[in-house]
Formats: C-alpha cells, structure tokens, sequence
C-alpha cells in the first residue's frame, strides 16, 4: 500500500508532471490539500457511496481544471493522506490562504460532496463545520453555502440548518 501511494506521488511529483503545473510543487501541494479536505468529507459518511467518490473527482476537475485521468489519481492519492492524516489543520492553512470568495467556492465543492447521497449525516456535517471554522468562513457564508449546495442537489430547504457544535 505504501509503495503504491509513494509511485503515485512520485508520478505525480515527476519532471513532466510538475512542469505542467504552472504552480510547480506548491500548487500541487495546494491542490492535494483541497482534495484531502473532499475526501475528509466524503469519508465522514457511514459508508463510501459512489456518487460521493464522483462528487470528489467533479470538483476536483472544475477547481483545478484538471483531466479525469489526473482527478482520479490526484484522488486516489488524497484518500491515502486522509487516512494518514492526524489532523486538518496541515490542509486547511494552505487553503486559509486563499481570498474568501475561493474559500466559499471550495465549502460549496465540499457541500456538494456532502449531499451527493441525497442525504447529509450527522459526521458529514461536523466535518464540514470543522472545516469552516478553520478556513474562517463566516456563518452566515457557510449556511449559504450549504442552501446552495442543497439546492444544487435537488434537495428541500432545510428548516434548521444548524446542527449541535455548528455555530449559530
């Protein structure tokens, strides 16, 4: 398993790959972080559903314009991090960094994960509060976010959208 994450991450690293990134090595750095922070949420949930994995991989193209091909692995090496990972501060502080409007975009593309089951549980929802709270978004940012994303899912309005450690 460590071998495989190490050959995934050294083709990701290699001359070629990084020299497609305009960023180099810290935008990959950036982009693995935003995509642990997916997979956190994904992994939140009592059971890994396929349409959560596709909701990873969707915002993954679409934030950082990336092919399937290079979601897929940029994925498959984020799951491998998150389940290494003792905490989220060490993918939050790269993401913190960003303007709020990026931060709010990035809490939409991990709402939209959240809901990509048609149902939110009560671990998803504490993640992303989690989150939120280290990126400093603002409650009333986050509860919009979370509309949108509802909403965007096909989902009713909610009539309490806080839930117990979410802010109020």
């Amino acid at each position: 398993m460590l071998k495989t994450l190490k050959d995934l991450f050294d083709s990701l690293m290699s001359p070629e790959s990084v020299a497609g990134m305009q960023g180099g090595g810290e935008q990959h750095a950036v982009q693995l972080a935003a995509a642990v922070l997916l997979v956190e949420v994904m992994r939140a949930d009592d059971g890994l559903a396929v349409a959560e994995r596709t909701a990873v991989r969707r915002a993954l193209v679409e934030k950082f314009v990336l092919t399937p091909d290079e979601a897929d692995r940029l994925a498959e090496l984020a799951e491998g991090t998150a389940r290494h990972a003792t905490d989220l501060f060490a993918f939050t502080s790269r993401i913190d960094a960003w303007d709020m409007p990026r931060k709010l975009r990035m809490i939409e593309l991990m709402w939209d994960v959240a809901y990509a089951d048609g149902r939110l549980s009560d671990h998803e929802r504490h993640v992303m509060w989690r989150i939120a709270d280290l990126l400093h978004i603002p409650q009333g940012a986050y509860v919009h976010a979370r509309m949108r994303a509802r909403e965007a899912a096909g989902l009713p309005p909610e009539s309490g959208l806080s839930a117990p450690g979410e802010p109020h």
